[in-house]
């Protein structure tokens, strides 16, 4: 799909907030005019920049509105509880073959502790996985990826546990919605297994729909972009576009940029750069990068499991930008990251 794809929507162009602010910043500027309330309140932004066929025009809040109503009002509009603030999605590997090496394939019992403890530390959701997609992973079979994740979900629902599914095939969805699971994470954005988009749109559960291209073998081998944020954009707006016509409410979609999936050093900084842009598709952001190496430098010097530093780092910069949904393996770190970014958000006390 060309750059240009993101024109599409009320023929608005790609817009990309240029000056964004959050916190009481924000505030402050919103209360004074100069900027405009996203996202519900608690970010504004005070100058956009509208890309149109590679070009790119600054335009002032009410500038925007008359050139890209549609979506400035994608910026505008708040997010869906339980989105409405940060949440976290506990990363529960059950893959022999995890890029973070904390995988519990054939566990069942310390899966479910895992599991456990995840929410104990902070976790609003636990991520179950039966299939590695890390850059050169083999494909599992589905009856091996379902005798993986089936008897663990069933076990944390029954414990209370609010469960996503990883997982890009129908045939593990269907029986992991039977057994409670709440959310389907699939990082093809619901494109690898022609059925999984309709048994998502019709499932009723919160979708999170990623960014990748090509499979997991050979996604990361040369990935090649004109405009990545163009084009990633684009991409997600067909995804979303194609669930929401086979009856997905509008309201359980969730975006996820896919950082680490067909995407190289300078794609992944770029996409980091201009978070906020994602923005304009009007739904929740959801971004892993929980020991992801993202840089080249940081992949040759810091193993996954060395990497927290670097992961929170990014993972309050994505608070900064608005993300509302962080996948994470160290929660009881993540969520001190979150008690704090909410306390610099919340509304300056008097003295």
């Amino acid at each position: 799909m060309g750059a240009s794809a993101p024109d599409r929507p009320g023929g608005g162009g790609l817009l990309i907030p240029r000056a964004w602010h959050w916190g009481e910043e924000a505030r402050r500027l919103v209360a004074a005019g100069r900027a405009l309330a996203v996202l519900g309140g608690g970010f504004a932004v005070s100058l956009f920049a509208l890309r149109e066929a590679g070009r790119e025009r600054l335009l002032t809040p009410d500038e925007a509105a008359q050139q890209a109503p549609e979506r400035l009002a994608a910026f505008v509009r708040p997010r869906p509880a339980p989105f409405d603030r940060p949440r976290l999605l506990g990363v529960l590997n059950l893959t022999p073959d995890s890029f973070s090496g904390d995988g519990l394939a054939g566990q069942v019992e310390q899966a479910v502790a895992r599991g456990l403890a995840l929410v104990a530390a902070g976790a609003d959701f636990v991520d179950v996985g039966g299939e590695s997609t890390r850059p050169g992973a083999v494909p599992v079979a589905p009856d091996e990826e379902r005798a993986r994740v089936l008897p663990v979900i069933r076990e944390l629902v029954a414990a209370g546990v609010r469960v996503s599914l990883d997982s890009r095939r129908a045939a593990v969805m269907a029986p992991a919605l039977e057994a409670g699971a709440v959310m389907l994470n699939d990082v093809s954005g619901f494109t690898f297994d022609p059925e999984a988009a309709w048994l998502a749109a019709s499932s009723g559960a919160w979708l999170v729909v990623g960014h990748s291209r090509g499979v997991p073998a050979t996604m990361n081998r040369n990935p090649r972009y004109g405009d990545v944020l163009a084009e990633v954009v684009a991409e997600l707006d067909d995804r979303l576009a194609r669930l929401e016509a086979l009856g997905a409410d509008r309201e359980r979609l969730l975006v996820d940029p896919g950082f680490g999936f067909a995407k190289k050093e300078p794609h992944q900084l770029e996409l980091l750069r201009e978070l906020a842009a994602l923005h304009g598709l009007g739904r929740p952001l959801v971004v892993g990068v929980s020991r992801k190496g993202i840089t080249r430098t940081l992949e040759q010097i810091r193993p996954p499991q060395r990497r927290l530093p670097a992961s929170l780092a990014l993972a309050f910069h994505a608070l900064t930008r608005g993300a509302r949904l962080l996948r994470v393996h160290d929660v009881g770190e993540a969520r001190q990251l979150v008690t704090l970014f909410e306390a610099l958000s919340a509304p300056a006390a008097e003295s």
